[in-house]
């Protein structure tokens, strides 16, 4: 499912790309490194076990120094670093979540499952023109967990 996500977001050498659910990171690096040293990966994670975990493994494996971890609701996006060449979530919403599309950058990608707090889900491609306006593509049927947070499932 990684490598399908990261297929969907079409990764740049240099992009700066938002990931929402950190989880043990390891998605972050995958990203990390088909963007390569230019680029950066901003993760943000709501549980704190799964920041620590992920803070640790990313520390591990050599990525500290691109992806910047934070704790918080991803739902909401990450507006301090914001816009992002590329955003993908790494949990279920209800409905593709405002805040993201509105940090997406013009020319941008965001990849989401969206459904169902459990099913039906299916993958999402956004793609946000120069004019800010959104063409959305179904990718297919998964199951992730949901995102919890204020655009996301309650938890």
């Amino acid at each position: 499912m990684v490598a399908i996500m990261n297929q969907a977001l079409e990764l740049r050498i240099g992009d700066k790309v938002l990931e929402v659910g950190a989880g043990s990171g390891y998605h972050a690096a995958t990203v990390a490194e088909q963007i390569g040293p230019q680029g950066r990966v901003y993760t943000i994670e709501l549980v704190p076990d799964l920041v620590k975990a992920a803070r640790s493994n990313l520390e591990k494996a050599g990525y500290s120094d691109r992806v910047i971890l934070t704790q918080g609701d991803g739902s909401l996006g990450y507006p301090d670093r914001a816009p992002y060449d590329r955003i993908v979530v790494t949990a279920a919403a209800p409905k593709i979540p405002q805040p993201l599309v509105g940090q997406l950058r013009s020319g941008g990608i965001l990849v989401i499952p969206v459904g169902g707090r459990l099913f039906p889900q299916e993958l999402v491609k956004v793609r946000k023109d120069e004019k800010g306006r959104i063409e959305r593509t179904s990718l297919g049927g998964v199951a992730f967990v949901p995102l919890i947070g204020q655009e996301g499932f309650d938890s």
